[in-house]
């Protein structure tokens, strides 16, 4: 089998490759990354020889080179995507081409070439969940562009499945982390500064809840949808791991043995979302998947993946690390 991934070169990309890469030997990977935030060569570095594994820089907006690599695979695996809030807060306009834009010439594609499409999707389609957790049929409700843009991503995608008989999968995932995530994100931008001893920036109150995954978790659930999906259909994946965003910072410092005096109460993000929750019990029961990892022996190895590599954080901007990067820099 030949997998398209697309924005491979990122957090959750990447680590899919990886893990592709060691447990099947008889799958090949193309790569296309368009090399924008996020994306690392550095994540991939043990591969580059490999035959198995080629690399392709552009877009997936390209429709000619799209067209070309999806002639040459057997399934599409589609990552590459601008996923970060705070960012499609200050300007919505990349995420509209890259999740929306991208995914449509992706599917103008398929209309004419029959390969098997899988969409990773996010749980911030569904927007606050006072109660209970969303499944599958949840009402979209997303608050940030970003979130609406996935939104739109998987109604389009649906349309082509209806309308066109794409063979086209959704996967939707709870919050990510583990090694290789951009320091954009709580979880690695909480260990950059707190291992620096620096002030660590905390919008509102800290109360605001998510539900994480470890990335390896994610990866596994993705590889039981291409494999033993259902065509058509749309899969939630969580861990159940519902946590406050100040106690994982608190969990991180412990961990670190820093003081919570670095912690900086500052502003609400914008349309922030209180609390994401998925109900899984449909790739559970149907597809036989759980996630193995728990949030603390995850977070603990998270920790001292970053600690072990300190070389991959070169070059990162400062703007990363802002108190509020929702709004445009000067």
């Amino acid at each position: 089998m030949k997998l398209l991934v697309t924005g491979g070169l990122g957090f959750i990309g990447s680590n899919f490759i990886i893990h592709v890469l060691k447990k099947f030997d008889d799958i090949e990977v193309i790569n296309l990354d368009a090399e924008l935030d996020g994306s690392n060569h550095d994540n991939l570095k043990d591969f580059d020889n490999l035959e198995r594994y080629k690399f392709v820089k552009g877009n997936i907006t390209n429709r000619n080179l799209v067209d070309e690599l999806i002639s040459q695979s057997d399934c599409i695996v589609n990552f590459a995507a601008e996923s970060h809030v705070d960012r499609s807060i200050a300007d919505p306009n990349p995420f509209l081409i890259s999740n929306f834009r991208g995914v449509f010439t992706i599917l103008e594609v398929l209309k004419n070439i029959k390969k098997k499409f899988i969409q990773i999707s996010t749980d911030e389609v569904f927007g606050t969940i006072k109660d209970g957790r969303a499944t599958e049929f949840t009402r979209f409700n997303p608050s940030s562009p970003y979130a609406a843009t996935k939104a739109a991503a998987e109604l389009l995608i649906n349309s082509y499945v209806v309308t066109y008989g794409i063979d086209s999968i959704i996967t939707r995932c709870t919050n990510n982390y583990g090694p290789r995530q951009f320091f954009e994100k709580l979880i690695p931008k909480t260990i950059s500064l707190s291992s620096d001893d620096k002030t660590i920036p905390i919008y509102g109150n800290g109360k605001s809840i998510r539900d994480w995954i470890h990335v390896e978790d994610h990866c596994e659930a993705i590889m039981s949808v291409l494999r033993n999906g259902v065509s058509g259909e749309t899969y939630n994946i969580s861990a159940s791991n519902e946590i406050d965003n100040l106690k994982v910072v608190k969990s991180i410092l412990k961990i670190l043995g820093k003081s919570e005096e670095l912690l900086r109460f500052g502003q609400s993000r914008p349309g922030e979302d209180t609390r994401y929750s998925l109900d899984s019990t449909k790739i559970r029961k149907e597809l036989n998947w759980k996630p193995k990892m728990n949030f603390e022996e995850g977070l603990e190895k998270t920790i001292e993946w970053y600690k072990s590599n300190k070389s991959w954080a070169k070059n990162i901007s400062k703007e990363v690390f802002s108190d509020t990067p929702w709004k445009k820099q000067d």
